[in-house]
């Protein structure tokens, strides 16, 4: 059994040939045809959305940044989930009382599904892009002949 570990992997500031190597990668994975990984002995086809991963991973690298990668189950307990959304588990739970979230109950501890929480989370994301759009769309401009508003 793999064990679920967090890795950091820190951008190397060795030089052009780095730089060079990490735009060589770029190249081949931002091709939209299958890539092939072989190792002399044999070659597996490197599936799409690990070819998207690698290269948000390997752009970001080229860009100094720094990647974490962080494996999570598919099946999460509420502290788990609520860390994932960035809030505190009693605001989950109410989440998961209204039916924000979907969830189980197979014993004591509910259960939620990782895709439900990334599907709420991008809801939630989709409607405040959306309000901010539409606050910005509201704003008027200034109709002062200097340019200023006058709040007070």
């Amino acid at each position: 059994m793999t064990s679920l570990m967090e890795q950091t992997v820190l951008p190397s500031g060795r030089g052009s040939d780095h730089a060079e190597h990490l735009q060589d990668l770029l190249r081949l994975l931002a091709t939209p045809s299958a890539l092939t990984l072989s190792d002399g002995s044999g070659g597996a086809e490197l599936p799409d959305h690990l070819r998207r991963l690698l290269h948000a991973a390997v752009s970001n690298l080229a860009d100094g940044t720094a990647v974490t990668i962080t494996p999570h189950r598919t099946q999460l307990t509420t502290q788990e989930a609520a860390d994932i959304l960035g809030i505190s588990r009693p605001t989950l739970i109410r989440l998961l009382t209204a039916g924000e979230i979907a969830s189980t109950r197979p014993g004591r501890h509910r259960r939620i599904q990782l895709a439900d929480v990334l599907a709420y989370q991008e809801r939630i994301r989709d409607q405040r892009r959306s309000a901010l759009i539409e606050l910005s769309a509201a704003a008027e401009p200034p109709t002062a002949p200097d340019g200023f508003v006058r709040t007070r």
